[in-house]
């Protein structure tokens, strides 16, 4: 199990950008596969974006393709979310997500697959 601990949400208006960060505890960060989730009010919890313990393999949700960037370091144990041209529908807490799996690709989007969770960063975008 680790410990996911987020930071950087905050209100931006429409066409502003944020960077999440999410800074996992313990020894095997660059096992695990690391996601973004998020959650508005009224609304389920959905997928974001997540990244495999290959840098190189990020999956995203589609509309936010092209405007954020997944991203890891693993020798800060930290997951990025660069969050671009964001828009009143990004608003909404954030969730950091992990699971000491490789999932597989068709998995990584289900919420139900990640083990360990973080508290939640809120984004606000106004128009």
């Amino acid at each position: 199990q680790v410990y996911l601990v987020e930071s950087g949400g905050g209100a931006v208006q429409t066409g502003g950008s944020l960077r999440l960060s999410c800074v996992a505890s313990g020894p095997t960060f660059t096992d695990y596969t690391m996601a973004w989730f998020r959650q508005a009010p009224g609304k389920e919890r959905e997928f974001v974006a997540a990244i495999k313990r290959s840098e190189y393999s990020t999956f995203y949700v589609g509309d936010v393709k092209g405007r954020f960037t997944i991203s890891r370091d693993n020798a800060k144990n930290t997951v990025y979310l660069q969050m671009n041209s964001l828009i009143p529908e990004d608003t909404a807490v954030y969730f950091c997500a992990a699971d000491r799996r490789t999932l597989t690709s068709g998995s990584v989007y289900y919420s139900s697959e990640y083990e360990d969770w973080g508290q939640g960063t809120q984004v606000t975008v106004s128009s």
